[in-house]
């Protein structure tokens, strides 16, 4: 008689590998994340993006594809190569086409200067301590001091596709970020026109002035502490440094931010992360969500007035 876990499968286990039958029809993203107990949505579509995942002898990489059921799943786990692993960076997804990361605070999206530490200087070691014959091209970027999600593209046509139609084929980007203060208001909109300065500051006008791009930002709150909030950001527009300049225009800068917040508190890093990020795949067509955890430092902000 086979040995089944609590879930009615039927696993067969050695040390890189683990054999499922299945006992139920249903899509391969949420099979993987059901028969692999506690594996966050982000991991079980690495396991799919890397050819993990193995439906009746036949390598499974669609998220929406039906498993049947009686079909064999077989799930490998191999322990991640160096290249695999960075504390500057994790792999949330990976295809022919593109990488999406989570980034660390501190890294730069991209080279300014000869040593800088930047996403893309990272990404061109790591694909080529794979043999991959490419390099990573910048999409987007995320400020030095925000964490989170960021795609890179693997050719340059297919960044510049990315980027020719950001607006249309990203559906929702979301950030959470820890605020000083606590809005009255469960949520609200931010808008005004954002300018770049000489002291290479951002600032805010209510009137569209020379040089200056209109911005949207809508927020709510998650969760409030005493002096503090975490709040959840949704960005109309992507323009440079628009989420603190908004934040601090309505009273509330983000936590850390000695740039356009508080000068006397500038906490042991800027609380603001990239939490989700969606779009549709520029080949396959497919739509494509990701989501990355709170950082824990934001908890512990959230708690204490000062770092």
């Amino acid at each position: 008689m086979s040995r089944r876990d609590r879930k009615g499968n039927v696993p067969h286990d050695n040390n890189r590998a683990s054999l499922f039958t299945v006992r139920e029809s249903m899509p391969l993203l949420d099979l993987v994340m059901k028969l692999l107990d506690g594996i966050s949505r982000n991991k079980a579509k690495s396991l799919l993006s890397h050819g993990a995942v193995s439906v009746d002898g036949r390598v499974a990489t669609h998220v929406d594809f039906v498993v049947s059921e009686g079909s064999t799943v077989l799930i490998s786990r191999g322990k991640p190569s160096a290249a695999d692993s960075s504390p500057h960076y994790n792999i949330v997804y990976e295809d022919r086409w593109l990488i999406v990361v989570d980034k660390a605070e501190g890294v730069l999206s991209m080279p300014v200067g000869a040593h800088s530490l930047n996403m893309k200087s990272l990404l061109d070691r790591y694909l080529a301590a794979k043999g991959s014959r490419c390099t990573a091209h910048v999409v987007h970027r995320l400020d030095c001091r925000t964490s989170g999600l960021m795609m890179y593209a693997k050719s340059t046509p297919i960044q510049q596709q990315m980027q020719d139609n950001w607006h249309e084929r990203v559906f929702d980007r979301r950030y959470v970020a820890v605020v000083e203060g606590v809005p009255v208001d469960d949520e609200g909109v931010v808008e005004s026109y954002l300018r770049d300065t000489r002291s290479m500051t951002v600032v805010s006008t209510r009137e569209q002035v020379p040089g200056s791009r209109f911005a949207s930002t809508s927020w709510r709150v998650l969760e409030r502490g005493e002096h503090r909030a975490l709040v959840e950001l949704r960005l109309a527009t992507g323009r440079k440094n628009q989420i603190r300049v908004h934040m601090a225009e309505i009273g509330h800068p983000v936590v850390g931010d000695g740039k356009y917040g508080t000068q006397d508190d500038p906490g042991s890093r800027l609380c603001l992360h990239a939490c989700v990020l969606a779009f549709t795949h520029p080949v396959t067509g497919e739509q494509m969500s990701f989501d990355t955890p709170i950082p824990a430092h934001f908890y512990r902000s959230l708690s204490h007035r000062n770092d």
